[in-house]
């Protein structure tokens, strides 16, 4: 099944609806690529895919597993490289996790739920990868 449609607005910018669900993401180039930068570019997207499918498998194997891991919130950053071709060099990024009943083989579980989810797994080998869980 497809699972989405993209259509091309112009001026680098797509409109990408989410077929099974109806709902729709506008993206843009970034302004050092000749865009306007006033939504997620496709790179950034990908950050964020990274970031939010790490949270998600961790909320699922919590979910499964009845461990409590509280509340979750994270940051991505998006490195490009200097050298051509245009390309993610890097994501950098942590997950901070409040009010969670971890102990430390709980917390190494959920580190490596992090470093293996499905987005992490599919990244170029090339890509630099740091997603780190702290817990306040």
């Amino acid at each position: 099944m497809t699972t989405a449609k993209v259509t091309y607005l112009g001026d680098l910018r797509t409109d990408a609806t989410h077929l099974r669900s109806g709902n729709s993401i506008i993206t843009d180039a970034p302004v050092d690529n000749h865009g306007k930068g006033e939504f997620f570019s496709p790179t950034d997207l990908v950050a964020t895919a990274l970031l939010t499918c790490a949270i998600t498998t961790i909320g699922l194997s919590a979910q499964l597993k009845g461990l409590i891991v509280g509340d979750m919130q994270g940051e991505i950053e998006k490195i490009m490289s200097a050298e051509p071709p245009r390309k993610i060099a890097a994501l950098k990024g942590s997950i901070v996790f409040t009010n969670h009943q971890l102990d430390e083989k709980g917390k190494n579980m959920v580190q490596h739920l992090a470093d293996s989810c499905p987005v992490f797994k599919s990244l170029h080998p090339d890509v630099e990868v740091e997603l780190l869980c702290e817990f306040r």
